[in-house]
């Protein structure tokens, strides 16, 4: 082992534990930011590690390579909105997928023949063409292209297995005979499966799926290290693979979810049972509150609690939701934020804005530390959010969401809800919330509507 091979080792050990570093500071808002730098210069030194032993250093192409992507990320990344975070992370999933499907196939044109190669091969164009539907799907579900209702195809539990059967049979074959139509067979199938597995899969699972789909390009990646012999590929899809599966493992626990019905889109789960007088019928009108009424009531509160959803990310009202919570705490009202596992589309998405606005971390809290909290209430604010805060999770057996832990709000002496609309959720149910006598709704876009409430609270 010479000495430049030796500095190649440590390059790649220096960006693993940076690696890690970064996942331990993205564990926790207020160590995100450093989490983040410690990703980026991993991900630097991996890169100037891998550009040292590479005879084509100094090809034209790879410089093109390298700054034409890195032009087009920042160019993504300051045109893109808090909104559209979570399709975005969602089509750089399907990316990942991409690169390692060609490396897969640039290999398998290379003329490889052992059958450790042939495996690593295969096993890497498989997950990456999953992957990549997989999240372009995704992307078009979160960005509303698509429809985020699941898609139930009869006997789909059975063309799954068919499909993975038919995946396994092109994989020996492949192994055997080192046929790229067997490669190509299999990718097409793997293809099918990815739109397949994402498209059973409801709204109110999204955020579950992206977090999966980051898991799968994680595993991915490994594969692809595997195959190029690269310790920082491996390093880095490994852990990325690993901490995507246990986030997903996480939330599916604290939804009730089981990760395998999320992924194979209700595989083993019962149908919800059918009630003799169909699903529970909202009955009654909603009561409206207007703003100058709102800001009356909160200046005789005691405890307010604001539970964000993904309205307020639509309407960007982060700023004007800081902004009236300073103001009630200048006036002595404690304030709070309760956070749902899958507010928003994307893991931690609600996290992300309230740091965004500067809202003290502090007064940040997740669902299992503030829903007991409720019935000591004197307002809670819903603010774009619909499907967790909706009591037919707990009510209705026959309900999508049935058995999904939602924030019990209604259990607050008043219940504030700003929506536009009386309109459905994600998930395409109606909120019995709305028609409870401690409800009001405040109508209107979220920052106009918040923005007017602070501006009552100041007069």
């Amino acid at each position: 082992m010479n000495l430049a091979h030796i500095l190649v080792l440590v390059g790649y050990l220096v960006a693993g534990v940076l690696f890690i570093l970064a996942l331990r500071g993205l564990s926790t808002q207020e160590t995100a930011r450093r989490g983040n730098l410690y990703g980026i210069i991993g991900m630097l030194i991996a890169i100037g590690t891998t550009l040292s032993v590479t005879s084509d250093l100094t090809h034209p192409l790879i410089a093109v390579a390298i700054l034409g992507g890195a032009a087009i990320g920042a160019f993504m990344a300051l045109r893109v909105g808090m909104t559209q975070m979570p399709e975005l992370v969602a089509m750089l999933h399907s990316f990942v997928g991409v690169a390692a499907v060609l490396v897969g196939y640039s290999l398998q044109f290379a003329h490889i023949s052992a059958k450790p190669e042939l495996i690593e091969v295969f096993i890497d164009v498989v997950i990456g063409s999953i992957t990549t539907t997989g999240s372009i799907l995704a992307f078009m579900k979160l960005s509303g292209r698509v429809s985020g209702r699941p898609l139930l195809l009869p006997a789909r539990h059975f063309a799954n297995l068919a499909m993975l059967t038919a995946i396994v049979v092109f994989g020996v074959l492949y192994a055997s005979d080192h046929e790229t139509w067997a490669l190509a067979g299999a990718t097409g199938v793997a293809c099918v499966l990815g739109v397949h597995l994402v498209a059973a899969i409801g709204g109110a699972d999204m955020p579950v799926v992206v977090s999966m789909l980051n898991s799968y390009s994680g595993w991915t990646a490994a594969a692809a290290g595997f195959m190029l012999k690269n310790d920082a590929l491996i390093i880095t899809g490994a852990l990325v693979g690993s901490s995507g599966a246990i986030l997903s493992y996480i939330m599916c626990r604290a939804m009730n979810r089981s990760i395998w019905n999320v992924i194979f889109g209700g595989f083993g789960a019962a149908p919800p049972k059918s009630a003799t007088k169909g699903p529970a019928q909202p009955a009654g009108d909603v009561q409206e509150i207007t703003a100058p009424d709102l800001a009356t009531t909160l200046l005789g509160s005691k405890n307010v609690i604001i539970i964000p959803g993904y309205g307020m990310a639509v309407a960007r009202a982060q700023h004007a939701v800081r902004e009236l919570t300073e103001v009630l705490r200048g006036k002595g009202v404690n304030v709070r934020f309760a956070i749902h596992p899958v507010a928003g589309r994307l893991p931690g998405h609600m996290n992300v804005l309230l740091a965004e606005a500067n809202v003290p971390y502090d007064i940040v809290l997740e669902m299992d530390e503030i829903n007991h909290d409720f019935p000591t209430t004197d307002v809670a604010i819903v603010i774009g959010a619909n499907d967790i805060v909706n009591p037919a999770a707990e009510d209705d057996p026959t309900s999508p969401i049935a058995g999904m832990p939602v924030l019990q709000v209604w259990k607050a002496k008043l219940v504030i809800v700003n929506k536009r609309s009386r309109g459905a959720g994600y998930a395409g149910i109606d909120n019995p919330l709305f028609y409870k006598p401690n409800t009001k709704m405040l109508f209107g876009d979220a920052k106009d509507a918040i923005e007017k409430v602070v501006a009552a609270l100041k007069a």
